[in-house]
């Protein structure tokens, strides 16, 4: 007979919320004949129905229902002893870590320190984009932890506020001073971002519908060609601060600036995990070192 054991818990609960085998897999890390090995033997040692298939869904048995519950518990033990009693030097695994590129350029690389110092055998892979795919990753299950343009308004997902990026308008050094910056390209964050939006909406009702953009998902790309004089670009000023003090590009003022950039650290909130809400924990820390260091700029 089986014994019951909580690879198997762990790979219902998987499946349960998951709503799929594969699905499941995917975020455990193992192939589908695995979790379905480990469906088939956690009903054999309960000795009882967990999933109806009839309707070729993974619907829940009474059972199955109740074993939830219990599961859930199991979970919740198991985290607390993770936070509680394990040492961090012990904790291996991966964490799958998603931010966008106005965080890969200011504080990621003192938040991967931050958590290679707290964890020093856990794998981290990261992966930069922009904010509507982070998100759909996140809800997919295939990332852990994303710092995006939040919050990720779902029930599923616990949202970490983080401080914001103020933007500023930027052109090159070389431009004529009293020329309309507006008569060159605007450059600015992709097209499927809510940066790209705003500012669309602003330059229509500020400046009229003429206004050239070119969306980019580089925001380095767009300071290079603001510093060619091919466009003007409203980006933030954390960044931008860089090329100002190198004399390749200026700021200017037309008398208004979109709105500044609010990020989040994001992460399921089911199963709970203290290694990933420490993970948020660690993002928030860098982020306000981050800023605290910029003040001046």
């Amino acid at each position: 007979m089986n014994r019951l054991n909580l690879d198997q818990l762990t790979a219902f609960l998987h499946v349960v919320r998951l709503g799929s085998v594969t699905k499941a897999a995917e975020a455990l890390y193992l192939t589908q004949p695995a979790v379905t090995a480990r469906l088939r033997n956690l009903k054999d040692a309960l000795g009882a129905e967990l999933f109806d298939r009839s309707a070729g869904t993974m619907r829940l048995t009474k059972r199955g229902e109740m074993l939830l519950s219990y599961a859930e518990e199991f979970e919740r033990l198991g985290g607390l002893v993770q936070r509680d009693i394990v040492d961090p030097d012990g904790i291996e695994g991966r964490l799958r870590l998603g931010v966008s590129e106005t965080i890969a350029q200011c504080w990621l690389p003192d938040l991967i320190t931050r958590l290679h110092g707290r964890y020093p055998r856990l794998e981290i892979e990261f992966n930069v984009d922009i904010s509507i795919n982070l998100r759909s990753a996140l809800l997919d299950r295939s990332l852990d932890l994303a710092v995006l343009l939040g919050p990720v308004s779902e029930y599923s997902v616990n949202n970490v506020g983080l401080p914001g990026f103020d933007l500023a308008w930027y052109i090159s050094a070389k431009a004529v001073a009293r020329a309309d910056p507006f008569r060159r390209p605007v450059l600015t964050y992709a097209r499927q971002t809510r940066p790209y939006r705003e500012l669309k909406e602003l330059l229509q009702d500020r400046v009229g519908p003429g206004v050239a953009m070119f969306p980019s998902s580089s925001l380095s790309a767009c300071f290079r060609l603001v510093e060619a004089d091919l466009g003007v670009a409203a980006l933030p000023r954390a960044l931008g601060h860089e090329f100002v003090t190198r004399g390749t590009i200026r700021e200017f003022d037309p008398g208004w600036v979109p709105p500044p950039l609010g990020f989040t650290a994001s992460y399921p909130a089911e199963p709970p995990s203290p290694m990933i809400e420490a993970a948020s924990d660690l993002a928030l820390e860098a982020a306000q070192t981050f800023h605290k260091n910029k003040l001046y700029i």
